[in-house]
């Protein structure tokens, strides 16, 4: 008999199609004659009959077999037969041709193809018995193995909940579990997190709020709305904070099944928790994961940026981008800024997304209307970082049309970050550095980590720096003023507050030192360019590096 017992498809109970499919009624040549569009149907039991009605002791999802000799002979009592049967929820209704019938009688196939019974016939003898037997262990089989699922189901969301995993992590085992899309909503119907399975975030967030403001809330796990989702409510405090959804598979497949019920239910309940022990706001953290991934480049396109963005809340499309990093002193003055734009959507004066880029950097992304002059939001929203740390530095990149450019922007802002010197004075009215804002000793305090800006500045002022070390002069000073008047010697004495002659004799040894004409445009040029060089290489040390790290945060291009 072990030939027989073929299992049906995983995760799911056999059905009609299944058990005919299997050899011990394979061998009677059975034939759907009506309902064939209901073979899915789960079979949850075999009975033999030969009563005329049955009906009474079947409790709904039996595989009915007989050999037709109760049959009525009227067609008012088929229909009477069959309509008891399909009233208690049979699966199916086989008949075997052998003794009385060798056709079935059209009553019985008019009366079933109007009640949607799938009527089965045998043309061959086959034994019930055995039938029963195969089938039964095959259901047993399979509800023994639903046990023991739903049991490592139970015990994976035990295991996440201890060692506190948070909603990422525990949405994407109920994905797994599942082999569903499983998406985290608030009660705003902002999409926070979402694990697809079997198709894209873009494919199951396109139109969220819309679409989820159409499914109706429930106290429980169960399928509801035009689209059949299986939702879930999660509380927070006793109080409804959200609720857990998962998707039906597209295209329509497999119903829900209890073990789907399991899992949103188990998914809901590691969310509670997680809401109770790691009660840090998870819309601040979807906004740091959006933003990152918009940064890195790592969504797959710009219909998924769209998507992810829109899901959470933010405008996508008939806008444009600005891409703003703020460079506070401490971890904590960034997690405050954070807070602060985050619980206060006015404090830009736009709709933002905000997230924290690294320990100390914040990153912000305004989407503001075509007509809306972009450096007002920007300065509205760098004086809100200031109010929480007056000592951060804003630093922007130019607007971007669209979100496949916002990398672009972001990577502006980081090199306007990277050459701006701590105490930097700012034009009148702006609080905010910009590119247009990086000149010649800011290019050079951005490269100076270069060792060919390094090996410039040693070679062009190298002797003199050494000079003023071992004899304690102010040489480098007196270049200095002279490169900064232009190569006018009277001008540069009466800066210095020292006479022409002793100008004119400090410019000679500067001259005999570097091996120079000080009168050569050219060489004064070079001069003055290494003094740039020499002011960047002498930044404070901890500042550099600490920029520098941070600037790691934005790559040029997608990760490998």
């Amino acid at each position: 008999m072990s030939e027989n017992r073929q299992p049906g498809p995983a995760g799911r109970p056999p059905t009609v199609a299944d058990v005919l499919a299997l050899p011990v009624l394979a061998g009677g040549d059975p034939r759907v004659v009506t309902g064939e569009e209901h073979v899915d149907r789960q079979v949850r039991w075999v009975h033999i009959t030969e009563l005329t009605d049955p009906a009474s002791f079947l409790k709904g999802g039996e595989l009915v077999l007989t050999t037709g000799m109760p049959l009525p002979d009227d067609p008012a009592g088929v229909r009477r037969y069959v309509d008891e049967l399909a009233a208690v929820g049979a699966a199916a209704l086989v008949i075997e041709l052998v003794r009385r019938y060798h056709r079935p009688p059209d009553a019985l196939v008019r009366a079933c193809r109007a009640r949607g019974l799938p009527l089965v016939t045998l043309s061959r003898d086959v034994n019930f018995l055995e039938v029963t037997q195969v089938v039964h262990t095959l259901i047993l089989g399979h509800q023994s193995e639903a046990m023991r699922r739903t049991q490592g189901v139970h015990e994976a969301f035990t295991a996440l909940t201890l060692r506190g995993a948070g909603p990422e992590e525990v949405l994407r085992a109920a994905a797994e579990m599942s082999g569903r899309t499983v998406v985290l909503e608030n009660l705003v119907h902002r999409a926070l997190v979402c694990e697809p399975s079997g198709s894209t975030a873009h494919a199951a967030l396109t139109d969220w709020e819309r679409r989820s403001r159409t499914t109706p809330a429930t106290d429980r796990a169960e399928a509801t709305g035009p689209e059949g989702w299986l939702t879930a409510p999660v509380e927070y405090q006793g109080e409804r904070w959200g609720r857990v959804v998962m998707l039906p598979v597209v295209p329509p497949g497999r119903g829900f099944g209890p073990e789907d019920v399991t899992v949103l239910e188990r998914t809901a309940m590691a969310l509670t928790i997680a809401r109770l022990t790691r009660p840090a706001s998870w819309e601040r953290t979807a906004h740091r994961t959006v933003l990152r991934d918009l940064v890195e480049q790592r969504l797959h396109s710009a219909a998924e940026a769209r998507t992810r963005v829109a899901a959470l809340g933010l405008p996508a499309e008939h806008v444009r981008f600005v891409a703003v990093l703020a460079d506070l002193p401490s971890r904590e003055d960034a997690g405050a800024a954070e807070a602060r734009l985050a619980e206060e959507p006015g404090a830009a004066g736009a709709q933002v997304l905000v997230g924290l880029l690294s320990p100390a950097r914040l990153g912000v992304l305004l989407a503001l209307r075509p007509s809306r002059p972009w450096r007002e939001a920007v300065e509205r929203l760098s004086r809100t970082v200031l109010d929480v740390a007056p000592d951060a530095t804003v630093c922007v990149g130019s607007p971007a049309r669209d979100l496949a450019d916002v990398a672009r922007s972001f990577r502006e802002a980081a090199r306007v970050a990277e050459a701006t010197e701590p105490g930097l004075p700012l034009p009148s009215g702006r609080s905010f550095h910009e590119r247009s804002d990086i000149g010649l000793r800011r290019l050079l305090f951005a490269l100076r980590d270069d060792l060919r800006v390094q090996d410039y500045a040693e070679r062009q002022l190298g002797p003199l720096l050494d000079h003023d070390a071992r004899h304690g002069t102010g040489l480098v000073a007196t270049l200095r003023g002279y490169l900064e008047a232009a190569g006018n010697k009277t001008v540069a004495a009466r800066s210095a507050g020292l006479s022409r002659e002793t100008v004119y004799q400090r410019l000679r040894t500067i001259e005999r030192l570097l091996g120079r004409d000080l009168e050569s445009g050219e060489q004064r040029t070079e001069l003055h360019v290494a003094l740039h060089a020499v002011d960047a290489l002498r930044a404070r040390p901890s500042t550099a590096s600490g920029i520098a790290a941070a600037t790691d945060e934005f790559p040029s291009g997608p990760r490998s």
